[in-house]
């Protein structure tokens, strides 16, 4: 029978895990060891700034017990998505952590950048070729969307991964890729079968997300086999039941049961969870469907100006009662100064003023369904964006001092509405970006879209 143990370190590089757990997890000696490094979830400014979400130091940390236990076995070390984003500056953000600790502890491995930053110029060939189609929801795309992007990934699948480990990478640091193509790689290459491998590797992919109780980031294990998969934490202090691991193949899906990836779809359908002790679990009857086409998803960075912040909060009254009114009442007055202070440069559409109600609707905006229930107080987070930063600035330093005493008619004199809890009023955010691109496009091949390089470290 087929066995191929896979070792997922953490949820995400940088997190953290157990130093325990993970040692328990290398002493049971896995084929692969695999972490997943970015997500879309925090938004575009990863991809479009090249700017890591976790810090160096934890980094660091995580990854140089990731390679002291891939030395240990001889396994693979696949790290995807580096840097958050998936950019080229995250990959070198990566390689130069590996270096470093390379160095430090005298380490030996051949190292593979697989690179998911994509050409422009192959983009709008491929384009005006009818090979790139929008998902839903997707902004419009043309020519001037792929050249404003700062910078585009493609979501590569296992090939360009797999490639690199047969040409003889020890270590594969990988651009922007599919959580679940890391953990599924070794496996596919091992002949297990690939229902069970790629659902394995959806449950491995976040870590200990998949356990009855979550204290902290840490390490999990799969066993998989020729028509089943076990999937167990290592950490003693925490469990997998039936239902969490159910419940984890469900997380993140449009569909409770079809999970697409560049290659297929893994099919969850006629899955049955078993227990196998109080902590471990087995599933079986996992299937994977291939698509006979490949599609590699597309995502697209770009500058949207210059931003500031200014955090608030209201608990007069008054102000309570007539605070939607207030809050546009007090915009468009403010363009009036607008128009002062730029002497007419600057039109509505050049600036946004935008606010967000906490103790109202701040999370969930129109669908709050208990918008009318407001509290004795609420928090304001004003966001005040621009395309120029000088004059992002001098709007949100302008319009804190205007809004503060913005009256009402209940009022007289000079009174002050809005209590600020910082001092100066406002904090300079710099660039922020939105995603313009949320497509795919068919390669003629697996690997075209992406570039690998060999380090001898």
């Amino acid at each position: 029978m087929t066995e191929v143990r896979v070792l997922s370190a953490s949820g995400q590089i940088g997190s953290g895990f157990l130093e325990s757990s993970f040692a328990r997890g290398i002493s049971l000696e896995p084929h692969v060891i695999a972490c997943d490094g970015g997500s879309t979830d925090a938004g575009p400014a990863h991809l479009g700034s090249g700017k890591p979400h976790f810090s160096r130091e934890g980094t660091k940390r995580d990854l140089r017990l990731m390679l002291l236990g891939r030395a240990k076995v001889g396994a693979p070390l696949i790290v995807g998505s580096c840097g958050f984003g998936g950019g080229d500056a995250g990959v070198d953000w990566m390689r130069d952590i590996a270096l470093e600790i390379a160095r430090e502890e005298g380490l030996k491995f051949n190292l593979a950048l697989v690179r998911s930053e994509q050409d422009k110029a192959y983009l709008k060939r491929r384009l005006h070729e009818g090979r790139i189609t929008a998902l839903n929801p997707a902004p419009p795309i043309n020519d001037e969307v792929i050249d404003r992007s700062s910078h585009i990934v493609g979501m590569m699948g296992h090939e360009p991964i797999a490639d690199a480990i047969e040409k003889g990478a020890d270590v594969v640091l990988a651009g922007r890729a599919s959580d679940t193509s890391l953990f599924a790689t070794v496996p596919l290459m091992k002949g297990a079968n690939a229902g069970a491998a790629w659902h394995a590797a959806k449950i491995l992919e976040c870590g200990t997300a998949c356990v009855v109780q979550r204290k902290r980031p840490d390490s999990l294990m799969a066993w998989v086999r020729d028509d089943h998969f076990d999937i167990e934490p290592m950490d003693f202090d925490v469990r997998c039941s039936p239902q969490s691991v159910a419940s984890h193949t469900l997380y993140e899906n449009a569909d409770p049961f079809l999970i697409t990836e560049p290659s297929g779809t893994i099919d969850t359908l006629d899955a049955q969870y078993e227990a196998l002790n109080d902590r471990a679990v087995r599933v079986r009857g996992s299937t994977f469907r291939p698509s006979g086409r490949l599609t590699i998803k597309l995502e697209g960075s770009e500058l949207a100006g210059y931003q500031a912040l200014i955090i608030g909060g209201v608990r007069e009254p008054f102000i309570l009662r007539q605070l939607d009114s207030w809050l546009e009442g007090m915009q468009d007055k403010f363009f009036a100064r607008v128009q002062e202070m730029f002497q007419g440069r600057l039109g509505r559409e050049d600036y946004d003023i935008h606010v967000r109600v906490y103790g109202r609707d701040g999370v969930m905006g129109s669908l709050e369904p208990l918008a009318d229930q407001i509290g004795h107080e609420v928090g304001l987070v004003f966001t005040i964006t621009t395309a120029d930063e000088a004059i992002t600035d001098s709007i949100a330093k302008t319009f804190a001092h205007f809004a503060v005493h913005y009256p009402i008619p209940e009022w007289r004199g000079l009174i002050t509405g809005i209590a600020y809890p910082m001092a100066p009023t406002h904090v300079n955010r710099g660039a922020v970006y939105r995603f313009n691109l949320n497509h795919i496009v068919e390669p003629d091949h697996p690997l075209e879209m992406f570039r690998t390089e060999f380090l001898e470290v």
